[in-house]
């Protein structure tokens, strides 16, 4: 099972995730949804966003390629009709006149039958950081209920899927890597610096945190406890997982450096082990896979006497559970989003440090006490155990102690809000945390808050078309105040 792709997104800002051929567990932060005003253009824009994390496509015309623009043929999935767009953007926004470029790309989706059609548009921004918007296969869910009224536009942010990505291998021939924008967080940064280029924005589980140079340490501390929650409501189910984590933790801290190698050529280690928890705790149906993948660990015994040993199955799942090697930029930039004139210093690690004695998975297994699983945090080791990611580990480093991160966030600008903002605020979210994402709701002018315990992180993709409704419900009136 590869890495969740459900980040915060936003486009008028819709925070969702498209339902793609082979159900992956969702993870990282929610996509969002942006409805943009004005009439079907697309055009290219310096945009005012900080160009690190800036997306660089904005809305003007579609009909008329240009060399920076181009179009293609209109071609159909069951139930909708999909167009490409390639856009020549410059790298560094800030110094547009230095020649190097990037490619950044959009497919345009619209109702089968209505290509023509005046449609506003829905800007769709794939959560992450680091993960490509969603492939459609068909009319279905959210994006089937939008496509009713908008044109909706799926952007690859830079560096994801064929906006010149930045894969394991490409990153090799570059020195530093490149930033990146994301989901709810990134609809936040817009209605901070570009508001005007809004007509109102949708966000589920992608309210980012407000107040600090790094939030990171806040952040995480947070999480940690929501993950301990969901560690006792796992084992409360799947008790007798208990023991079969017990026996993995044993297995792997008696083998030869304390792990066994991956198919990817990687390690797994008894920390490496407790990050199955970043797609498996947090997400519907996350208990249930990670369930029947532990099912499966073990190779069974077909000769009497001879050791027992992990399954390739088990290991092939546990490298496309976490999915580094296809997106490593979620590794890599994950703590830098948190980042404002301050450094991250390995935010996770430290306070992982402060639960250790919860979260040591060997004292946990000598002890007889349930081994904890990881949430949502990218540590040092990753950079060591990960076959994709070592080659990136003086990057990473560099990263953790970058202190010259530009504003994200202007609360001034988003005390006088003028943009109409709905938002789904779950209430055991365990990526983003509530009290958190309820406080800075409390700093953006006129927010429609939807309180729900009925879905988790990975609500858009769970809730279908409910989610994304009862949003735009809160946005045209059909919801009411009170």
């Amino acid at each position: 099972m590869a890495a969740a792709r459900l980040r915060s997104a936003a486009a008028v800002a819709i925070a969702t995730a498209i339902p793609t051929a082979a159900a992956r567990p969702p993870l990282l932060r929610l996509p969002a949804l942006l409805p943009v005003p004005g009439a079907a253009r697309l055009r290219l824009s310096s945009c005012r966003i900080p160009p690190p994390r800036g997306a660089a496509a904005a809305m003007s015309s579609l009909s008329s390629a240009t060399a920076e623009h181009e179009a293609g043929a209109w071609y159909a999935v069951p139930g909708l009709s999909l167009r490409e767009h390639r856009f020549a953007v410059p790298l560094d926004h800030s110094s547009p006149d230095e020649g190097a470029a990037i490619t950044v790309f959009a497919r345009e989706v619209v109702a089968a039958g209505k290509e023509e059609a005046s449609l506003p548009y829905l800007l769709y921004l794939q959560g992450g950081p680091g993960f490509e918007s969603p492939r459609p296969m068909e009319a279905g869910g959210w994006l089937k209920k939008a496509c009713e009224d908008h044109r909706v536009v799926l952007l690859d942010q830079r560096g994801t899927g064929l906006s010149t990505p930045l894969t394991a291998s490409s990153l090799s021939q570059i020195t530093s890597p490149a930033k990146q924008s994301y989901g709810g967080f990134c609809a936040v940064t817009y209605l901070s610096f570009a508001p005007e280029g809004l007509k109102s924005v949708l966000l589920t589980g992608g309210l980012p945190p407000l107040g600090e140079p790094c939030t990171a340490q806040t952040v995480y501390r947070a999480c940690f406890k929501m993950v301990q929650q969901q560690n006792e409501k796992y084992y409360k189910r799947y008790p007798q997982d208990i023991q079969v984590i017990h026996e993995i933790v044993r297995y792997l801290s008696e083998s030869e450096g304390g792990g066994v190698l991956l198919p990817s050529g990687g390690r797994l280690t008894p920390k490496m082990l407790q990050c199955l928890g970043l797609a498996g705790l947090g997400s519907g149906g996350g208990f249930e896979r990670l369930h029947y993948l532990l099912e499966r660990v073990w190779d069974p015994v077909l000769v009497p006497g001879a050791k027992r040993s992990i399954s390739y199955y088990f290991l092939k799942e546990f490298d496309m559970w976490l999915g580094f090697d296809q997106n490593p930029l979620y590794a890599l930039l994950h703590e830098s989003i948190y980042c404002e004139g301050s450094s991250s210093r390995w935010s996770a690690e430290k306070i992982r440090s402060e639960y250790e004695s919860l979260f040591d998975p060997i004292k946990a297994t000598e002890e007889g006490r349930p081994v904890y699983f990881t949430g949502e945090m990218v540590f040092p080791c990753m950079f060591d155990e990960i076959h994709a990611l070592r080659d990136l580990k003086e990057a990473a480093h560099l990263l953790a102690e970058k202190e010259d991160w530009p504003p994200l966030y202007d609360v001034s600008k988003l005390n006088n809000n003028k943009v109409p903002v709905a938002a789904a605020i779950y209430y055991e979210d365990m990526y983003v945390n509530f009290n958190i994402a309820k406080e800075t709701a409390s700093q953006i002018a006129g927010i429609r808050l939807w309180v729900t315990n009925e879905y988790m992180h990975s609500g858009i993709r769970d809730g279908g078309s409910h989610v994304f409704e009862h949003l735009m419900g809160l946005l045209n009136g059909k919801k009411p105040l009170f």
